[in-house]
């Protein structure tokens, strides 16, 4: 039964959660908030979406990269070199970003009969970002049940895991990661040197297939 609805950008992490429920998967929501990398992102989830016979939109946010401050965004500086442990990498957060896409996403569940979000947030993601942590996830699932008819939900299951995990699961799933994309610069090849390259690089070990500059 198709009933669940996935935040999906076609990165590493969501493109695992895509095919470990494809079966489930009603329908596969890109959000275009104004990233660097977005249209790069949305060029490869459109590739997995398509193989998988899944349906998939692409969601503009403009008003984000407008009023919002993050050099992730094209209205912002620099993407950051480094490891996300490097307190550097505090310049990516776009303030409650998976806050707004996760309202959103349920809206759409609502009205299209799904009961859940899908949301590949994970370990990693801790550090820095804070709407990535259990305790809120869990907090927005509440809320989204007590404000949908439907009670719709969030899974979240890789809260926990590292993204070593995920790579190993999707690499279980025959998950074929040179059609995901991860880099922060939105260039046609991974730049290998931003902290979403450089964990890309520490969870694909062994088995990465991506071109770095």
């Amino acid at each position: 039964m198709r009933d669940k609805v996935i935040i999906y950008s076609g990165g590493m992490d969501s493109t695992v959660l895509l095919y470990k429920y494809a079966s489930e998967i009603a329908l596969a929501i890109s959000f275009d908030y104004g990233s660097k990398h977005n249209d790069m992102e949305f060029s490869y989830a459109k590739k997995n979406t398509d193989k998988l016979g899944i349906k998939h939109i692409r969601l503009s946010l403009p008003f984000i990269n407008q009023f919002f401050k993050s050099d992730l965004l094209k209205s912002g500086g620099d993407v950051p070199k480094g490891h996300y442990e490097d307190m550097s990498m505090k310049r990516t957060v776009v303030p409650f970003r998976n806050g707004i896409m996760l309202s959103i996403a349920a809206g759409i569940a609502e009205s299209i009969g799904c009961k859940s979000v899908l949301i590949a947030n994970h370990g990693g993601d801790h550090f820095i970002y804070k709407d990535c942590r259990d305790e809120f996830i869990k907090s927005m699932s509440h809320s989204i049940s007590l404000g949908t008819d439907t009670e719709v939900v969030i899974e979240a299951p890789y809260t926990h895991y590292s993204k070593r995990d995920i790579a190993l699961e999707g690499r279980d799933l025959n998950v074929d990661f040179s059609l995901t994309y991860s880099c922060y610069n939105g260039e046609e090849f991974h730049c290998g040197v931003c902290g979403t390259c450089v964990e890309r690089k520490e969870a694909l070990e062994d088995f990465d297939t991506t071109i770095y500059k």
